[in-house]
């Protein structure tokens, strides 16, 4: 008997990185068991087409020679994958940053993106002299120093070039900080860089200002609400008088995590900007970079905590600018810097993911990761020009997950399924035919979790897509590199990015998720008609 069992186990099995994700009858001993249900007959809620976007720290501008890093060939092909997406450029340290023309350093807008190439010893210099770079922005940070920053066009330009052959749609931050003496906003240097803009014919959209509810400290200006209103109404009359811009995406006010004197400041400049701006956007992150913890990333509660703050800022928009769609500028794991050996590592994903998931279902239209490349430990490119796991899990997300919401509920589980935790959506219609969809899945827990599927869902060919740590149990969390399906995830070369393949099975009742592992399986016939 214990031989016919086995036999019946190793065929309806298939083997991901040493875990076998058991369909149909499960292996002794398993305690994470899950029965959900779905409405597949209409679409829940719908996301941007870029609702996964990214940033890129406008300290990279610090020193403009940096700048000429987003001209390497292999950060473009990383960041080409990513589109359609949009790119934040701004953050702290864009609230410093002056506008200083100098024509001479103006890069060819007509140059095309085949030859846009940095000489490889220029690429490995510049990389060096960052790593040092970095460690002064860091000590900037900690000491709460921010020294004026002046760029010329030639950053603009490496932006520019940059986000169009990636195919990433470019938001420019501006400087809020510059203000009169009656404290409201000295338009004058957006307006240059505007113009400038304008003649190049570069296709753009504005953020004015960085986290307001900070200036105090950042600057010792105080700047409330209701006139931070008033200078975005400024920043859209400019705009206006613009051929190019009049018509052009503004998002603000980029407020921190609301709370307290934060929450005010983003009610009244919904009273008084709301009109000005084409989405409200806010900042989030779960913990302090300074003091988390491995525990903090795989604990369920940290993990809920984000479904109530977007609750709150989804209340007050409504309530002040009804319509209005609301995104998450700028997000990650950990404020301050993000934290070295979590951030980073492949833990980092559980947050991530789970973050993509509630935020689709709560009602966030875009998700701005900090960042794709920069001074920070929450990249998603290393320094030297590596994908770190957050990437591959990205870069998965959008080859499978289409921007259709389906409501997915769990009817029965084994009490610890908060540890499991299951978002639906169609499927990438560029990926897979109409009708198809994608259960996105996360398991917390040092436990393999079973997954038992509705039957309109257990009746289909199934595609999983694994991705586990590249080493084996707890310690594992740490690494910085990732396994698809058992297979270590790296770059071909720098134009070529590995074949992500799923492993595909016939119809069964259930999927079977590993211990610490992400997730996402495709139910290529499940002929949803939300999905038509």
């Amino acid at each position: 008997m214990d031989s016919v069992l086995l036999l019946l186990l190793a065929l309806f099995s298939y083997r991901t990185g040493g875990n076998r994700l058991f369909r149909g009858s499960s292996p002794v001993g398993l305690d994470l068991d899950l029965e959900v249900d779905a409405d597949l007959s209409a679409v829940f809620r719908r996301v941007d087409p870029r609702f996964l976007s990214v940033t890129i720290d406008a300290s990279l501008a610090s020193n403009e020679k940096f700048m000429l890093l987003l001209r390497s060939q292999r950060i473009r092909t990383l960041a080409k994958a990513l589109s359609p997406a949009f790119l934040r450029f701004g953050g702290t340290k864009q609230d410093f940053m002056v506008f200083r023309p100098k024509r001479s350093q103006q890069l060819n807008a007509d140059e095309p993106c085949s030859s846009t190439g940095l000489p490889w010893w220029l690429e490995q210099r510049l990389k060096e002299d960052w790593t040092q770079q970095k460690l002064i922005l860091l000590k900037e940070e900690q000491q709460n120093q921010h020294n004026r920053v002046h760029f010329t066009e030639l950053t603009v330009d490496l932006l520019h070039s940059f986000s169009s052959c990636s195919g990433l749609d470019l938001i420019f931050g501006l400087n809020a900080l510059l203000r009169t003496t009656d404290n409201s906003w000295n338009s004058s240097n957006a307006r240059s860089l505007l113009q400038y803009c304008e003649s190049k014919r570069y296709n753009m959209s504005w953020e004015l200002g960085n986290e307001p509810n900070s200036y105090e400290k950042k600057a010792g200006i105080r700047v409330d609400g209701h006139q931070l209103g008033v200078d975005f109404t400024l920043l859209r009359k400019m705009m206006a008088e613009s051929k190019l811009y009049r018509d052009g995406g503004l998002y603000g006010p980029d407020v921190g995590q609301p709370r307290d004197h934060r929450a005010d400041l983003l009610k009244s400049f919904l009273q008084s900007g709301a009109e000005a701006v084409d989405a409200c956007t806010w900042h989030h992150y779960y913990v302090n970079s300074r003091n988390t913890s491995l525990h903090d990333f795989l604990d369920p509660e940290v993990l809920d905590s984000l479904a109530l703050k977007i609750q709150e800022v989804l209340k007050r928009v409504k309530q002040e600018a009804p319509g209005k769609p609301v995104w998450l500028g700028e997000t990650s794991s950990a404020y301050g810097g993000g934290a070295a050996g979590l951030s980073d590592a492949f833990v980092s994903g559980f947050m991530w993911l789970d973050k993509l998931g509630l935020g689709a279902k709560l009602g966030l239209d875009v998700v701005m990761r900090q960042e794709l490349f920069g001074s920070g430990h929450y990249q998603l490119i290393d320094d030297d020009l590596d994908p770190l796991p957050d990437y591959w899990l990205s870069l998965l997300y959008k080859r499978l997950v289409g921007p259709e919401v389906l409501k997915l509920w769990v009817v029965s589980d084994s009490g610890r399924s908060k540890r499991v935790r299951l978002y639906l959506h169609c499927a990438n219609r560029r990926s897979y035919a109409s009708g198809a969809v994608v259960l996105i899945s996360m398991n917390l827990s040092r436990k393999p979790a079973r997954i038992s599927l509705p039957v309109l869902l257990s009746g289909s060919t199934v595609d999983a897509f694994v991705l586990q740590s590249s080493l084996p149990g707890k310690e594992g969390l740490q690494s910085r590199s990732v396994q698809l399906n058992g297979v270590l995830l790296k770059m071909v070369d720098d134009k070529t990015l590995p074949e992500l393949s799923g492993a595909r099975s016939p119809p069964a009742e259930r999927v079977q998720l590993p211990a610490f592992s992400l997730g996402f399986f495709v139910f290529s016939e499940a002929r949803a008609p939300a999905c038509r």
